[in-house]
């Protein structure tokens, strides 16, 4: 008792002493709910209490576990937990699947420790209000924090020689203690640009003639080259049709053609080769048949060609079920779109929420009938 008394005191957390209200919303929005989350099924009292440590009650906190205390107050970035939650304590990680929080709300915990460890729970929550803690709405809002949800900043190259990649690239050898690499041979150099650009080897003539050039820009003029090339686009191009599954025939029973799948094929290699930009191409591929603006080049409709790649999905040769083909071939749409343009398997949250990104299962269906409800139409080619 004297114990437990002497630690309420000097932490500032005594019932005496009411929490300052900022901290106490510092803890409900940024600790409480990764406890709840990440912790509670392995540290909770009455429950698991793995390793003599309960998390969910400010009492079990102070107490710590078997092992050690959980608080260095005076020096926070010290304290058991941090070292745990960075996993520098061996055979000591948290959470329990070994994968480590993100280094920000490791920050936060520094934080909320350097502030006393606030803590307004007086006794263990109820299952209800663990229930609540971790729920749906709480694991999104935290989920939407992520670094790869956040928006695009600029952000200034340190200082030095090169482009701004190179600069960043530069600065991180430095701290690892690395020396960079030896410049590649000239002819190195231009047979790895070839390959880069064009997908194929430069030939004997390309390589002389580069040799054999004087000018202080022939690095610049060789890329330009090689970029202007027909080969550009039909080397990216693949890349691209890799990502929208795209294929000439629906494989599966019979292997079907799909009749004029190389109109979306040579549109993309078109589109690469005239350099139009990413955004662009995005627009063209969700609703290219939509634009108030299209491309229209040559009498065609180039923009509503983007859409084609809405076909290359799963397709039975003689599917039995019209409604269940319908519904497969519209989740492809749904899972290869959000994978190619946003790097999300939204697919996943077709029977429930996401298990690991900020995606509702609500999310899912307000993109299937928006998939669900588009039919084929013809492209329209205009003088």
């Amino acid at each position: 008792m004297i114990r437990w008394t002497l630690i309420l005191l000097f932490t500032g957390l005594a019932c005496a002493d009411p929490i300052d209200p900022e901290k106490v919303e510092f803890f409900e929005k940024r600790i409480r709910p990764i406890l709840a989350q990440d912790c509670y099924e392995c540290h909770r009292t009455g429950k698991k209490k793995k390793g003599g440590l309960a998390l969910d009650h400010r009492a079990a906190m102070l107490e710590g576990g078997d092992t050690d205390d959980l608080f260095d107050f005076k020096t926070p970035e010290k304290s058991y937990l941090i070292k745990v939650l960075r996993h520098e304590e061996e055979d000591m990680e948290m959470p329990k699947d070994g994968a480590k929080l993100d280094e920000r709300v490791v920050a936060d915990f520094v934080k909320w420790i350097a502030m006393g460890a606030p803590d307004p729970r007086d006794e263990p929550p109820s299952d209800k209000a663990v229930a609540k803690d971790s729920s749906w709405e709480q694991v999104m809002e935290r989920r939407k924090q992520w670094w790869s949800f956040q928006p695009i900043q600029k952000i200034d190259p340190p200082e030095g020689k090169g482009n701004f990649i190179d600069r960043f690239l530069r600065v991180k050898i430095a701290e690892a203690g690395l020396k960079e690499a030896d410049r590649a041979d000239e002819r190195d150099l231009v047979r790895r640009l070839s390959f880069a650009l064009r997908g194929l080897p430069p030939s004997v003539e390309e390589v002389n003639c580069y040799l054999a050039d004087t000018r202080e820009n022939r690095w610049e003029i060789l890329v330009d080259e090689f970029l202007a090339s027909p080969q550009f686009g039909e080397r990216w191009a693949r890349h691209w049709m890799d990502w929208i599954r795209y294929a000439d025939s629906h494989g599966s029973e019979g292997d079907p053609g799909i009749r004029n799948s190389w109109r979306y094929r040579d549109y993309l290699i078109r589109a690469l080769n005239r350099n139009v930009s990413y955004d662009a191409l995005v627009s063209e591929h969700i609703a290219g048949d939509l634009l108030q603006k299209p491309r229209i080049e040559e009498g065609i409709n180039e923009s509503a060609l983007g859409t084609a790649h809405l076909r290359m999905v799963f397709h039975g040769f003689a599917p039995t079920d019209a409604l269940d083909e319908k519904v497969r071939f519209t989740d492809d749409q749904v899972n290869v779109v959000t994978k190619a343009f946003q790097g999300l398997t939204v697919s996943c949250a077709r029977c429930h929420n996401h298990k690991f990104d900020a995606i509702s299962q609500e999310d899912y269906y307000a993109l299937f009938g928006i998939f669900g409800s588009t039919k084929p139409g013809v492209v329209r080619v205009d003088a």
